[in-house]
């Protein structure tokens, strides 16, 4: 849909004809639980815009440098790993584990242990 706002007609392209770009159920979900944390952040009163979080700025300052570059290498280190462990951290730790899955629970051992590592690395959180 939004590729039809930039670049105009769409229905001429492959991928487009076999998926029609629609409002389904996930889009309505999607825009609920936006609307629904919004509302519910205005009312409790925690609502507040910041390029960096609190947490962040106290331990590292409030450069937005070295926030934006951490998010982006964290990011690329994500797809890496995931593609790596042959799944997402939620495929593996919903569905891999339910089906008893041996790399899916070593992958989600090793996504915690690793979580909880650089949590203490990073804002002393032990």
């Amino acid at each position: 849909m939004l590729e039809s706002l930039i670049r105009g007609k769409t229905s001429d392209r492959d991928y487009f004809r076999k998926f029609k770009p629609e409002i389904e159920w996930q889009w309505i979900m999607v825009l609920g639980v936006f609307i629904g944390s919004f509302l519910s952040a205005i009312l409790s009163g925690d609502f507040s815009l910041q390029a960096i979080p609190s947490l962040w700025s106290d331990h590292f300052g409030g450069g937005w440098i070295l926030r934006y570059s951490a998010a982006f290498t964290g990011g690329v280190l994500l797809g890496i790993g995931s593609r790596w462990a042959g799944g997402c951290t939620s495929g593996h730790g919903i569905s891999g584990t339910l089906q008893l899955t041996l790399s899916s629970w070593f992958a989600v051992f090793v996504f915690f242990s690793s979580a909880i590592f650089f949590a203490d690395v990073l804002f002393g959180a032990l």
